[in-house]
């Protein structure tokens, strides 16, 4: 099993950057892939990037290519997502999920087994 911990939330002007950080505990990190999702208010949880268990491979959710980067250290046990150029709509509870991969280097957006507790982010128009 894997424990993951969020941080770096807050609150943003429109047009601004946040780097969000996901620490995990537990065995055989590098062995996972990594995702990000989001939860806005009164919507379902969404898919918005994530990254294979070696850090090679990453897919985004077309809202946010371009603008977010998805990346992970694989000593230290952590993954990360750098958000720029933040608009109102990314406004959401954003949460860190962990799955075992069906083959090395495969990049999931659904089917996650482990989940952080989530971090806000807010961005003001």
């Amino acid at each position: 099993q894997v424990q993951l911990v969020e941080s770096g939330g807050g609150l943003v002007q429109a047009g601004g950057s946040l780097r969000l950080s996901c620490a995990a505990s537990g065995r055989a990190f590098s062995s996972y892939a990594m995702g990000w999702f989001r939860q806005a208010p009164g919507k379902g949880r969404e898919f918005v990037a994530a990254t294979s268990n070696h850090g090679v491979g990453t897919n985004y959710a077309d809202s946010v290519r371009g603008r977010f980067t998805i990346f992970r250290d694989n000593v230290k046990n952590t993954v990360s997502l750098q958000m720029n150029s933040l608009k109102p709509e990314d406004t959401a509870v954003y949460y860190c999920a962990a799955k075992l991969p069906l083959y090395s280097g495969h990049v999931p957006n659904v089917g996650y087994d482990y989940w952080g507790q989530g971090t806000q982010v807010t961005v003001s128009s």
